[in-house]
Order: C-alpha cells, then structure tokens, then sequence
C-alpha cells in the first residue's frame, strides 16, 4: 500500500499519552495514504490525493448538498459519518477491488481497525456506531454519505481527466452510477459526465 510516510503512530513508542493524541497519530496517517485507484491508473504521486483529501472533499460535498437538496437528513450525524467513513483505512490501507480481499474480509479488517482507533476515545462507541451503520447503509444517513462518497470519487476522476492525468474515466462513472440513487446526485454525475467529451 504506498503512503508517502509510515504511519505517525510509530514515532511515540514507548510514550504514555492521552488517548486523543495517539488517535490523531494514527488517523493522521489518513494524510499521508493515496488512494491507490488513481495510482494504479497513472496520477503521479505528487499529484494524487490522499485518503485525507477525499474524505474532506466527501464532507465538504455532503454539507452543501445536505443544506440544497436533503434538509430532512440530521446534518450533524451526515457530517460526523462523512469525516469517519474511511477510518477503516487507517491500518487496512486504501483497498480497490484489484486487490483480492473479499467484502467480508475487508469489512472485518477495517472493523477491527476502527474499534482500535476511536474505542480508546470518549464517546468512542458513538462513533463506531456511525462508522457500523455507514457500513450497513443501516440509515438514511449513512446511504446518503455512501452515494456522495462515490460522487466525489467522479468529481475527482472529473478534475484528473481534465488536467490530463486520467484517460479514461469510465469505470470510476460506472462505479458511481451502480451507488448513486438520489436524482438529485444523478443530475450532478450527468453534468460531469458531459465534461468527459
């Protein structure tokens, strides 16, 4: 899995300190992993985003679409589950379907992950709650914050295609469009899918 750095958390051993501070050790590694997809298909690492990166961009995303077209979604629980929803990653890696790891196997390494870093954390179960039920599509929520993760994988594939660094974009829109439900994200992803051309 290539990040630009191991992860933080390596530089405190043997350190005794509060649980908050080793947590950002750890999920600052979110900073320093790529997304591996756009790796595999060419982008430069300098110019790559990071798990980090996207996760911003999903939460960004998720607060003004909320506030336009979903008024009726708790905004605080779509806004914690879009900053939580790829803290799986932080020891499991950024894995694409090329890599051989079953859904079930990759849900219990990123469940194992997730109970390490925020169990440690007051309110901790809380958000392993959000994370658990953005797994399982378990609210309107979390099934939001799912089709406006992959909205942002298009806007992202969008951006890469237009600066030259991505070909062909297609199966990252065909990702997308077997998530994406809401008609109103449907019209967005048509709208990028016209910058393609």
């Amino acid at each position: 899995m290539e990040s630009k750095a191991p992860i933080p958390l390596s530089l405190l051993q043997g350190k005794t300190l509060p649980a908050l501070v080793q947590a950002y050790f750890e999920f600052c590694h979110l900073k320093q992993l790529y997304r591996q997809g756009w790796l595999r298909r060419g982008v430069p690492p300098e110019r790559c985003e990071s798990v980090a990166e996207h996760s911003f961009g999903v939460a960004l995303l998720a607060l003004f679409l909320c506030d336009a077209y979903f008024p009726q979604l708790d905004q605080v629980q779509v806004l914690r589950t879009a900053l939580l929803h790829d803290f799986g990653e932080i020891y499991v890696g950024d894995l694409t379907p090329v890599d051989d790891v079953t859904p079930q196997e990759k849900h219990r390494r990123e469940q194992q992950a997730i109970d390490q870093v925020l169990a440690k954390l007051p309110n901790g179960s809380a958000y392993i709650a959000l994370w658990q039920a953005y797994e399982a599509e378990a609210t309107p929520e979390a099934l939001f914050v799912r089709q406006v993760d992959r909205l942002e994988m298009a806007l992202q594939a969008t951006v890469y295609h237009r600066q030259g660094l991505l070909r062909d974009p297609a199966e990252f829109f065909a990702s997308v469009r077997r998530v994406i439900v809401a008609p109103e994200l449907l019209a967005i992803l048509a709208a990028l899918e016209g910058l393609l051309t």
